[in-house]
């Protein structure tokens, strides 16, 4: 662009926006303004990247910039960089971006270049993306992306010219990322956002623009020498169904109609959270939100169209529509009353607390279905809130309900039956009943969306640790250095929740967890470093990434123990694994988010095969890290959720508690956590809160030193809805049966209360022994703070990395005890297991 060209653009930007007017804009981003990239859950624009906007809309092109994705699993494997793409595509008003990825004819790879279209008409502005037939391997693409005044969406345009030989086949299928809900309706695909509250969807079609083919197949052949252009227009609305009113009308403006519902309870208010479900093809519903005002208003393909008319919390209601061409169909539809409960929680402070509360149907009453499993408030039966004032629509019935704050508190359950509506007011107060002075709960590995692979709102995830009362949670998204501090800043969150910005490092290998970093939101993953297949070398990196730092943290995530630390190759021989690999890590997650098999008696055992077919060979990582603590392995075991939902794979149901110099989340020291942590202080619990103290005072990764007895204090805590009924000593990792003690059996040193188990046990070593001590509940489940999710198949179970005890006076030396299982190489067969387990 010459620069008389550039001085004439700024004069009439200037005086357009001097007469008030946003022309289209076109621009790429740099330093000195950043703050101008949209925003939204999905938003993942940075330095060199490109931004399009007019007064409607704003979106994000993927500058030509090294490993260029929106986030890890956008496509997931090397080789799959995305730039000249679409990342972020939002209504200019509300910053609300809900897309990951665009990719036109399914652009991926290297390109040649990607830069201001100069070759636009008047009034346009846009992007190209060229990849050169030199770089295509003969066939060359060039994909426009296209703004102009007024447009509610893009016009893409793709150019493909055969330059090469032989004829060549060129797909041209679309493809879009993070769409859970999605379909086609007349000929448009159309998407929602993940979740409906935040009221944003997309459609797609084909359009015969600037000479563009409307495509019969996803694919076509290309003969040498011949060209194809093809064109779609994507819209953004704030819904579904007006993102694909917005695509018909761009289509056929002739075949449309307007649409405009005004939504009212009774009384004549507005159902501002109302939805109206148009009927698709075979019975699909296409979604459209309400405005605050109760106003459903879109573009629609002229015909009867059958629709239901739904909200929370109201008795659904099913109308027909009829549009026709050129004209407004209007009307008023007045909906059920509306059925809700309003909470009025306190902490045992009496203060106000996060809690999360399950809505148990009773009798007759069908389960609710209060909203995706992605996010806080309302997950199929459950809603987690940041604060115990609040107010849950539900259809009417008879419930119990459960609320909890975690496994220190006692449940408050109650019944309630709801009328249609009718509002129902629910209040209590926390019974903190586990005293844990002293320790703090965290979990060092959780997810939301811009990890990639999940969509779980940020939000979402830090309402979902504080409700169930996890006080420290490093950042950890896959790939990416991020901080959660400013959301839980925002969320009022900071008195229950504290963090420190780091990362997960993520590849078909070995995964890390590490703090703290500097995220860099204007560089590619945040500024975070390049996974790499050896799991030492991403060892190496991340401990002096950035920086030199001496408490930073880094542990192996859910480790294939077979692999790191005895069969590196998988040729089925021990060889030791990845050497020195242990050396240069700070712990290992012995816990993620399944049922402890600690006591499980085998380093495997046999499962149902894949789709329910045959068997499968399971590996129990807890037995194996009790066989290489046996061979001198030092490091410690951490139990983590491993969160990507809020509903079923949530936070909360395995935890990692530690000595804190506070009590006070807001006051938690993160160089004091992973130093303790460093040193092995630490006991993990699925809910019993598990104290192991020794005579002389040492605690999960101390030492003592004993000339032959040890005495050991052993209490066990439960809140009220929890229990245990077995304390095992391990010595060495095997289970003693002189330090078994069951309910079963010992029914005296077991208690009914909140503690459930206070001894002083005295054991006999003969050797040098590292000690474990397991509370189990093996008759019974979390499924009380849990209910209908996954996570409710857990058994109560805590325990708490060894204390090594120096029996002889020279030194602890370990007894190299195998467990009586060789150390379990990769790939065991199902008939090598069935041999080994039956022997």
């Amino acid at each position: 662009m010459n620069p008389r060209h550039c001085l004439l653009c700024s004069l009439v930007l200037s005086l357009t926006f001097a007469l008030g007017v946003r022309a289209a804009e076109v621009f790429e981003i740099g330093e000195g303004n950043f703050t101008d990239l949209p925003g939204g859950k999905e938003a993942d624009g940075i330095v060199g990247d490109f931004v399009l906007r007019n007064d409607q809309v704003a979106a994000v092109i993927s500058g030509a910039l090294p490993l260029r994705r929106p986030n890890m699993s956008a496509f997931y494997g090397e080789g799959n960089e995305t730039p000249g793409c679409l990342y972020d595509l939002t209504r200019r008003e509300r910053a609300n971006d809900q897309i990951t990825i665009f990719t036109p004819s399914g652009q991926r790879g290297p390109v040649s270049y990607v830069r201001l279209d100069e070759s636009l008409a008047e009034g346009q502005v846009g992007i190209e993306v060229v990849v050169t037939a030199a770089k295509g391997g003969g066939l060359s693409r060039r994909h426009q992306y296209i703004l102009a005044d007024g447009w509610e969406g893009l016009l893409i345009v793709s150019t493909f010219v055969n330059d090469g030989k032989d004829e060549v086949e060129v797909t041209l299928g679309d493809a879009w990322t993070q769409m859970r809900e999605k379909g086609e309706y007349v000929g448009i695909q159309w998407a929602n956002a993940i979740d409906p509250a935040d009221r944003c969807g997309y459609a797609r079609a084909w359009v015969a623009e600037g000479g563009a083919e409307i495509p019969k197949e996803e694919t076509v052949k290309l003969a040498a020498g011949a060209t194809l252009r093809v064109a779609r227009f994507l819209a953004v609305a704030d819904s579904p169904a007006a993102a694909l009113g917005l695509v018909a009308a761009r289509r056929d403006a002739a075949a449309v109609g307007s649409v405009a519902l005004k939504l009212s309870d009774p009384k004549g208010q507005a159902a501002a959270s109302a939805q109206v479900d148009f009927r698709g093809d075979k019975d699909v519903r296409i979604p459209a939100y309400a405005d605050a005002e109760g106003l459903v208003a879109l573009s629609w393909p002229a015909g009867s169209h059958a629709c239901v008319v739904r909200e929370q919390g109201r008795a659904e209601a099913a109308n027909l529509i009829a549009v026709s061409a050129g004209k407004e169909t209007a009307a008023t539809i007045k909906l059920g009353p509306l059925s809700q409960v309003q909470f009025a929680i306190t902490g045992s402070d009496g203060g106000d607390t996060p809690c999360k509360v399950q809505f148990r149907p009773q009798g007759e009453t069908p389960a609710p279905n209060l909203g995706p499993t992605d996010r806080a408030h309302g997950c199929v039966d459950q809603w987690h809130s940041g604060t115990g004032t609040f107010t849950v629509p539900l259809p009417a019935g008879d419930y119990e309900l459960v609320i909890t704050r975690g496994p220190e508190h006692d449940a408050i359950s109650l019944s309630i039956q709801l009328a249609a509506g009718e509002e129902e007011k629910v209040s209590g107060q926390f019974v903190r009943s586990v005293s844990s002075p002293g320790w703090i709960a965290a979990d060092f590995h959780n997810h939301s969306t811009p990890s990639g692979d999940n969509t779980c709102g940020t939000p979402d995830r830090l309402i979902n640790l504080a409700a169930e009362a996890l006080e420290f949670a490093p950042t950890t998204e896959h790939n990416r250095l991020y901080d959660w501090t400013p959301t839980i800043a925002k969320l009022g969150l900071a008195p229950f929740l504290a963090t420190v910005p780091g990362m997960e490092l993520t590849g078909s290998g070995a995964h890390f967890n590490s703090f703290p970093f500097t995220p860099d939101p204007r560089k590619q993953d945040g500024g975070a470093p390049v996974w790499q297949k050896d799991p030492r070398l991403n060892a190496i990196v991340l401990r002096d990434y950035q920086s030199a730092e001496r408490d930073r943290w880094v542990h192996l995530n859910h480790p294939d123990m077979a692999e790191n630390f005895v069969d590196r190759d998988g040729d089925g021989r021990a060889d030791g694994g990845y050497r020195s690999f242990a050396t240069l890590i700070d712990g290992l997650e012995t816990q993620n988010y399944q049922g402890s098999q600690i006591l499980a008696g085998a380093p495997f055992s046999l499962g149902a095969g894949r789709g329910g077919l045959g068997k499968s060979v399971n590996y129990h990582r807890e037995f194996i890290w009790l066989q290489l603590l046996n061979q001198g392995l030092r490091v410690w075991g951490i139990g983590v959720a491993d969160a990507h939902h809020v509903y079923n794979n949530g936070a909360g149901s395995w935890r990692t508690y530690l000595p804190s110099s506070s009590d006070d989340p807001a006051k938690i020291d993160w160089r004091e956590m992973s130093r303790n942590a460093k040193a092995g202080r630490m006991m993990l619990s699925s809910g019993p809160y598990l104290e192991v103290s020794t005579g002389s005072g040492a605690i999960a990764g101390g030492f003592d030193r004993v000339s032959g007895e040890l005495k050991l204090k052993v209490r066990v805590q439960c809140a009220n809805w929890l229990d245990i009924d077995r304390v095992q000593v391990l010595v060495n990792g095997r289970q003693d049966p002189r330090y078994n003690y069951t309910r079963a059996a010992n029914a005296d040193m077991f208690g009914d209360g909140v503690v459930k188990f206070d001894h002083e046990l005295l054991l006999d070593l003969s050797e040098d022994a590292h000690i474990i001590v397991v509370a189990m509940g093996e008759n019974s489940t979390i499924e009380r703070g849990f209910g209908t999710s996954d996570q409710a198949k857990i058994h109560p179970c805590a325990y708490h990395n060894p204390i090594f005890v120096d029996v002889n006076g020279g030194g602890f030396s370990p007894n190299y005890d195998t467990l009586g299982y060789e150390l379990p190489v990769k790939n065991l067969s199902v008939d090598a297991v069935e041999a080994l387990l039956g022997r």
